[in-house]
């Protein structure tokens, strides 16, 4: 509650009258300008827009005020609390807590409230910020004991819930509302940590190998209807083992020699030329010998 704005009113009109005495001579006004001025000191108050002022008159509950001016009776009332209506969040933390399990975890959360009614928050309780804590970590306890491990790393937003619904629970009656729960971060002991790594690998590595076993399983099947259709036609075997011969030189720049039937198609064609008197004679290349050193090859 920041009332330096009634102070400074007040001193305005003190010193307003100050100098209707001093200055005008006019006692009876300037008198009245300090009285004036020393009232609104000790009974205006003011409040932010998020606060609210609860006011006891002689001890006992006179009501909430704020926000903006508000008015006090001198002597009579007095100003008990000033309550922030704001959404505050508080942190709270379970450390070395046993799971349904017998893990023992360490869990950060964050609980996220404000104050709903003024009147209980202030009244009813000593100190509700430090309650509300207080309460929150007791059921965080309470929920991670009866939660398995598993739940708590897969399924936050359950145990969010239940944590949620256990605070406001116990929270009924106190003027608390728009509670929140948050899970931070869930801490395990390292050597469950390494287990849990290595638990998850295996796993990784047993699909991995199960795909692969699939893919090899697809790839025989092909091969197998593959074999099937080149068994049927070995024009479109031959035509395969040209492209593989050529995908595999390509860029390599090799000749390959490749046995083929051309041979027996010549033989054929000098046969039927033997048979044919008509055909021209087949041309016999002579036979190459050394020349003489110093001769010159006739043409």
């Amino acid at each position: 509650m920041n009332n330096s704005a009634v102070t400074l009113i007040a001193l305005f009109f003190i010193a307003l009258g100050a100098a209707a005495i001093y200055f005008l001579g006019q006692t009876a006004i300037g008198a009245g300008l300090i009285v004036i001025g020393v009232v609104l000191g000790a009974t205006l108050r003011t409040c932010a827009e998020w606060e609210r002022a609860v006011v006891l008159f002689l001890g006992r509950f006179a009501g909430v005020r704020g926000p903006g001016l508000y008015f006090l009776i001198p002597a009579f009332e007095n100003v008990y609390a000033v309550v922030d209506t704001r959404r505050q969040s508080t942190r709270i933390s379970a450390e070395d807590t046993l799971t349904a399990d017998a893990v023992s975890v360490t869990m950060d959360s964050i609980l996220f409230w404000r104050v709903t009614d003024v009147k209980r928050a202030a009244t009813e309780l000593t100190d509700y910020r430090n309650m509300v804590a207080q309460v929150a970590q007791t059921s965080l306890r309470e929920v991670i004991s009866a939660t398995r491990l598993s739940d708590l790393l897969a399924n936050r937003e359950t145990v969010d819930e239940k944590l949620q619904t256990l605070i406001r629970r116990k929270t009924d009656g106190w003027g608390i509302g728009d509670i929140a729960v948050e899970i931070r971060d869930v801490k395990i002991p390292p050597e469950l940590n390494d287990a849990m790594s290595r638990n998850a690998q295996a796993e990784k590595e047993k699909e991995a190998r199960v795909t692969l076993a699939s893919a090899e399983v697809a790839i025989a099947q092909q091969i197998a209807a593959a074999s099937h259709i080149y068994a049927n036609n070995p024009v479109a075997l031959q035509i395969r083992q040209m492209g593989l011969i050529y995908d595999m030189n390509k860029d390599r720049g090799v000749t390959i020699l490749v046995p083929s039937d051309m041979a027996n198609s010549l033989g054929a064609s000098i046969a039927l030329n033997v048979n044919n008197p008509n055909s021209p004679p087949p041309v016999v290349a002579p036979p190459f010998t050394d020349p003489v050193p110093g001769s010159v090859p006739s043409a």
